[in-house]
């Protein structure tokens, strides 16, 4: 991945901030929605659920996701051609006494300030998503792998 492709992946994650969530339900795909955060540092991705939601359960007993940002749909593009990133990660509950739970809680809400009050809600938590992997497509025969290394040493750095 070159720098032009960093940028563009890093900008795509920027601007969207909702994503589709694939867990693992009962050993069967399941997908849902889920408004996301960038952690700090490259860290992966903040994402902050009701325990009453079934994705939760599911990354409760298997940590294993996916999660697919698309660009906006526009006129202009084939539905085919729209950029988008795949995340192949692992799941983990942010407990308030983890030492990136601070960190992790900010960056949640200064994408989603109006979620403070589901702060104070006993059935939601935070969860951090760490990429393993990452496909990136730009648009037709555009695409490109990334490691969990350099996703965070190009979003870390800025791209």
């Amino acid at each position: 991945m070159n720098a032009v492709q960093a940028q563009a992946m890093r900008h795509l994650l920027e601007r969207q901030d909702v994503a589709a969530l694939g867990t693992l339900h009962k050993g069967e795909p399941f997908v849902s929605m889920v408004p996301y955060a960038l952690a700090p540092g490259g860290h992966g991705f903040v994402i902050h659920v009701s325990r009453l939601a079934t994705h939760t359960k599911d990354m409760e007993t298997d940590p294993r996701v996916s999660l697919l940002v698309m660009d906006e749909r526009t006129s202009e593009v084939p539905p085919q051609a729209l950029p988008r990133v795949t995340v192949q990660g692992d799941a983990r509950p942010c407990a308030p006494d983890a030492p990136v739970y601070a960190a992790a809680r900010e960056a949640y809400l200064s994408r989603f300030p109006n979620s403070q009050e589901m702060f104070g809600f006993a059935d939601f938590s935070l969860f951090v998503i760490a990429p393993r992997s990452l496909r990136v497509v730009g648009g037709f025969a555009q695409a490109w792998s990334v490691t969990a290394a350099d996703y965070a040493r190009f979003m870390a750095a800025g791209g």
